[in-house]
């Protein structure tokens, strides 16, 4: 098979074939590396790449286990690039950053050693804003990385990397993580699937704070929900070093089944704009009404609705938490002189707010946002799911920091742009990036699918029918249409 129609196969048809040895895993391999050399240089997706002698070396150890009959899981000789914020071994975690340290990690994430175990072979990493701060992928060490549709426009973050490999083929699927929408917005610029789970789906790896930090999570992205579903179904499962993950299980990935009928007349609320004064950039709103046509002919019934907490309540609650586990996480850094210079004045903002914060103002901060959840609540007392934009406006600039405004509504901090996200992270319920088809500049838009708590596979089983009858999942960025 020619290497550009490996690199366009789903993840689970590339399994099913890997698995039947119709192609080898050096096939595979060398597919993803060619693909990754020509096209990385213009759009940076992929940084502190592994030697290419060593991953084919690798690929060639999986094919020798399909041979004698050892096959790890549904992974087997998939090459995969972690997103620099989680820890790979024998690979740096830059974190974006020129601080962090240069040495090789000597373990990995817990989510990556999931998928190495299921026979991932680990070719590099993803990059991704500094710190992981802001839905914009660029930092000192890396340089900037670009939209897969148009590389003059960024690619959202902070799992940019993730989802420009996934559009560009470079990679069958990514891991990514979601703090501020994460693993919604860059899939959502760049027209693939990006999954935050229900809080503690996916373990995070055992760190200082076991208890507290409840908002960055990590997850899966591909270019089909289907595969999607099946790395979740790797990275997801109980782990007893991290007391607040889920204890009940998914099927496995092989066993996973996402097909069948969606049943009619399910409920889904469209959320809009979440609140009637979040400014979105004009035609986001309407390019995402027109999406949910696409529901509508699977036989759901939809409904505009609300959230109905404050808006000012609900920011709060992100700011104050945020600013808590930021300011927590780097504020040694931010003391010493000689290392403040090398720090983005986002992060130097987020330290500074959090210096400011008292037991009382973060005490309202976790009432405000149980606020939040109790309203989504009383949404799924009508709804089975809710829906809403995944971003407030298209890609931007990518040589621009941050956007100073939406709707001409300027922005007071470095990321009230993305503000229509905050709401989910903090309630916790499971939102799935499902693609909205394009807007009038050729740029791409998501829409946000949102289950109740623990409804992951139910949010995915309807994502998937919404996913194979819209049109958008077929089309592939100008870059990889050359290369055919």
């Amino acid at each position: 098979m020619p290497t550009t129609e490996l690199n366009q196969l789903s993840a689970t048809e590339l399994s099913r074939r890997i698995a039947r040895r119709e192609v080898s895993c050096v096939e595979v391999m060398q597919a993803s590396l060619a693909r990754i050399d020509a096209l990385n240089p213009q759009f940076n997706a992929i940084v502190s790449r592994r030697d290419a002698d060593a991953c084919l070396a690798d690929a060639r150890e999986r094919d020798a286990q399909l041979a004698r009959g050892e096959r790890m899981g549904w992974m087997h000789g998939f090459p995969l690039a972690v997103k620099d914020l989680s820890h790979a071994i024998g690979l740096p975690t830059s974190m974006g950053s020129p601080l962090a340290p240069k040495t090789p990690a000597r373990t990995d994430s817990l989510h990556v050693a999931r998928a190495r175990a299921a026979g991932a072979v680990i070719i590099g990493k993803t990059n991704t804003p500094e710190f992981g701060l802001g839905s914009h992928t660029y930092n000192q060490v890396f340089g900037i990385t670009r939209n897969a549709w148009d590389p003059s426009k960024t690619a959202g973050g902070s799992s940019g990397g993730a989802a420009v490999a996934l559009a560009l083929g470079m990679l069958p699927v990514a891991d990514g993580s979601d703090m501020m929408g994460s693993l919604r917005n860059p899939a959502g610029f760049n027209n693939v699937i990006g999954m935050r789970p229900s809080r503690g789906r996916v373990p995070g790896s055992p760190d200082d704070d076991l208890f507290f930090q409840q908002l960055g999570i990590e997850g899966p992205m591909a270019r089909t929900v289907e595969d999607t579903a099946r790395l979740l179904c790797v990275q997801a499962g109980f782990d007893t070093r991290v007391p607040l993950s889920m204890t009940d299980p998914l099927p496995s990935a092989d066993a996973l089944d996402l097909d069948g009928d969606v049943r009619k007349g399910l409920r889904i609320g469209w959320l809009g704009s979440v609140w009637p004064d979040l400014p979105i950039e004009p035609g986001v709103r309407e390019l995402c009404e027109s999406a949910l046509q696409t529901f509508r002919a699977l036989g759901c019934e939809v409904e505009p609705c609300v959230l109905d907490v404050p808006r000012e309540q609900n920011w709060t609650a992100w700011l104050r938490l945020r600013q808590l586990i930021v300011s927590g996480k780097l504020s040694a850094l931010g003391a010493d002189p000689a290392y403040r210079a090398h720090i983005k004045p986002e992060a130097l903002w987020e330290m500074e707010q959090g210096k400011q914060l008292d037991a009382a103002s973060l005490h309202q901060a976790t009432v405000f946002r149980s606020n939040v959840y109790r309203a989504f609540v009383r949404l799924y007392e009508r709804f089975d799911f809710l829906v809403a934009p995944t971003a407030q406006m298209f890609p931007f600039d990518a040589e621009m920091h941050w956007p100073p405004q939406v709707a001409d509504v300027p922005s007071k901090t470095y990321h009230h742009w993305m503000e229509i996200v905050t709401p989910f992270t903090l309630a916790g319920v499971p939102a799935l990036n499902l693609r909205a088809g394009f807007g009038p500049q050729g740029l791409p838009m998501g829409l946000q699918l949102a289950g109740p708590v623990n409804s992951d596979l139910a949010v995915l089983r309807l994502g998937h029918a919404y996913d194979k009858a819209c049109k958008w999942s077929a089309l592939q960025p100008p870059a990889v249409a050359s290369q055919a």
